[in-house]
């Protein structure tokens, strides 16, 4: 009799349960249906002038080469730099046997004191006609002969001093200095060895690598679109002085200094349909070796109305192809394809998709889907946000 009363009690709890479960359940979904739109940071698009970048391969060269080579021939007697180091224009690097050069100089200099000696001679020849001359003593052939001894004498004179000079200049020149300032590689001879001047083989190879040349390529279809984009007004041209140039190592890094643009050749590479340009950058530090494989970051030309936006505020859909949230003027969320281009600093450089006032979410992307409400706050790009701590200091 107690189980048969006890079974509807136990119903009835179950049964007030459920009900209070499906209360709260309900309760739940009508507290969740009225939660707030999240509040996001919101960036108005406004077009402005945006550099025309563009990344070319290229390779660091030296902007002087010289080959250290003998001017005399004679056998090495010493080698006086430090293989890989720094040279002056003008110090000295090897050293040739000076004896022969020497005994050459002082065969060149006796020469010329016993041809002034004969000048010497003859001059006083040709005053003492002149004077037996005006005394009617001498003959006009006389004078005359001394006159041409004199002349020789002048001539002989001449001679043996330019003998004297080229000795001299052999002499110096056992002495090979450098041609130019910069790095020294290795030694290609060693003492003992006979050098000659005629010979086809150096004996060192100098670079100067401060500053360097950045010898890169574009390819000529894509210079040409670009100076048609110029002609048709569509790009403006960098002011003069004012289009950058920087390196970009394989990692990613920036070079820290800015370089210039030199030239760009007039021919194009049959091969492989490319124009070289070059640009020159300054190497203080040595950082900047000749063969080294860069990647050149030039400024090419200004699109007057460019838009860019931050990197943070794009997402990518299953594809891959980049999308940006852009807020509709009801506040709600709407998803739209863009085309990117290069990236510039932190932001990209939207190509298409976007237009000038438009409104984009900058941050808060991951809080918000398509056709949602959101609180817009205007949105600080974090390199412009004050330091609250610095102003505290003050």
């Amino acid at each position: 009799m107690r189980s048969a009363i006890e079974l509807p009690c136990g119903k009835a709890i179950l049964a007030a349960m459920a009900m209070l479960m499906v209360i709260s359940s309900h309760a739940y979904a009508q507290e969740s249906s009225e939660m707030p739109a999240p509040a996001v940071g919101v960036l108005q698009i406004k077009a402005h002038p945006v550099p025309v970048m563009s990344e070319l391969p290229g390779r660091i060269a030296a902007t002087r080469v010289s080959e250290v080579r003998a001017r005399v021939s004679g056998i090495l007697q010493e080698r006086v730099f430090e293989q890989g180091s720094l040279v002056h224009k003008g110090d000295v690097l090897y050293r040739i046997d000076p004896k022969l050069f020497q005994v050459r100089v002082a065969s060149a200099r006796a020469a010329l004191q016993k041809a002034k000696a004969v000048q010497a001679n003859a001059r006083q020849q040709l005053e003492r006609q002149r004077s037996l001359r005006e005394r009617n003593v001498s003959t006009a052939v006389d004078y005359d002969t001394a006159a041409v001894n004199l002349a020789q004498a002048d001539a002989d004179v001449a001679a043996q001093q330019a003998s004297l000079d080229e000795a001299e200049i052999n002499l110096d020149y056992t002495e090979v200095k450098a041609p130019i300032t910069g790095i020294i590689g290795g030694a290609l001879v060693t003492e003992g060895a006979l050098v000659t001047a005629e010979g086809a083989s150096n004996l060192a190879l100098i670079q100067q690598i401060d500053p360097v040349y950045a010898d890169f390529t574009q390819s000529a279809q894509d210079l040409l679109a670009l100076k048609r984009a110029l002609s048709e007004g569509k790009l403006q041209s960098p002011a003069p002085g004012q289009a950058s140039v920087e390196l970009v190592f394989d990692g990613g890094k920036t070079y820290f200094k800015p370089g210039k643009l030199l030239f760009s050749n007039a021919n194009v590479d049959p091969s492989t349909g490319q124009v070289t340009l070059r640009a020159e950058f300054p190497n203080p530090d040595g950082d900047l070796l000749p063969g080294m494989y860069v990647r050149v970051r030039i400024e090419q030309a200004v699109q007057k109305s460019g838009i860019t936006i931050p990197q943070r505020a794009v997402t990518r859909d299953a594809q891959g192809n980049p999308q940006i949230l852009v807020l509709a003027a009801d506040q709600t969320v709407q998803v739209r394809n863009i085309a990117l281009g290069t990236s510039l600093g932190t932001e990209w450089i939207v190509l298409s998709g976007l237009k000038d006032g438009e409104a984009i979410i900058a941050d808060g992307v991951q809080k918000v889907t398509p056709g949602s409400k959101v609180v817009a706050e205007p949105w600080t790009p974090p390199s412009a946000v004050p330091n609250t701590s610095d102003q505290a200091a003050k």
